[in-house]
């Protein structure tokens, strides 16, 4: 059975009978990978829901103070040191961390809008395993892609749909949230240390968490979200050379073997808010 994608325009249908009805809010953690963002921390901590169990800020050895701006922020986070280097290293680092019920991931260059958390925790109360951040659904939208990124997320989306039974409309973005049984599927590693970047540690991450969630036979459901521009820095991304690293995760996913679908967690109350 091909993965399942679920659109939020049809978020009134009924909650799946396999997630029991509970009574209590879920708790939410979000982690925040950084590098070098101590300018942009104000910003997107500013805009964070009420409510979060926890904030896991994980640093990427910045030298511009980022630690110290995240601490001033705020007393309920936690710090997290990289073992290696780049995005998918600081993600698997943070989701060892996790003690929450919901795992969110958050950019920490202003990018993506913390008011919208409370739409993907609703999408996995209502019965997703993993809510997926789409910029190309109805609502959705950027005023940071570039055209040859837009072409290439394109081509790259594309070819995950054929290959793994999917209907993803934003392969690339890296806004999306899941229950935490899905760490079982995910199956990531931070363990080790040293300057090299391991597979991947790269930004082909996104990808790489969308396959294996697909393969897996898990729930999905995407959630409109609007891209802004990074606020201050600049972009650690390469269209080419990432892009090629996202091509090779394709096809290095589509060989392997998926992981045991892991047992669905209770249903909670959807996070409100702010």
């Amino acid at each position: 059975m091909d993965a399942v994608i679920r659109s939020l325009s049809a978020a009134g249908a009924k909650t799946p009978d396999t997630k029991p009805t509970g009574t209590r809010q879920p708790r939410v953690s979000v982690v925040v990978p950084t590098y070098n963002e101590a300018r942009n921390l104000p910003h997107v901590f500013g805009l964070l829901p009420e409510g979060l169990h926890e904030v896991i800020v994980v640093d990427g050895r910045s030298t511009d103070g980022t630690i110290e701006a995240a601490l001033r922020l705020t007393t309920d986070e936690k710090i997290v040191r990289q073992t290696r280097k780049g995005k998918g290293n600081a993600l698997a680092c943070g989701f060892e961390a996790v003690t929450g019920d919901i795992v969110v991931m958050l950019d920490a260059d202003g990018s993506a809008d913390p008011r919208e958390i409370p739409a993907y925790v609703e999408a996995l109360v209502q019965g997703a395993d993993f809510a997926k951040g789409t910029r190309f659904a109805l609502g959705g939208g950027s005023s940071d892609i570039t055209r040859i990124r837009r072409v290439g997320n394109w081509f790259l989306n594309t070819i995950v749909n054929v290959l793994f039974g999917t209907r993803y409309t934003d392969l690339c973005y890296g806004y999306n949230a899941f229950w935490v049984h899905c760490l079982d599927v995910l199956g990531l590693e931070a363990g080790g240390h040293g300057d090299q970047m391991l597979w991947g540690d790269g930004f082909e991450i996104e990808t790489v968490i969308n396959t294996r969630i697909a393969k897996a036979k898990l729930t999905i459901a995407e959630v409109k979200s609007f891209e802004f521009d990074r606020i201050h820095g600049t972009s650690n991304l390469n269209a080419v050379t990432d892009g090629l690293r996202v091509l090779k995760a394709i096809c290095i996913e589509r060989c392997s073997k998926a992981a045991v679908r892991p047992e669905n967690p209770p249903q909670m109350q959807p996070l409100q808010a702010a």
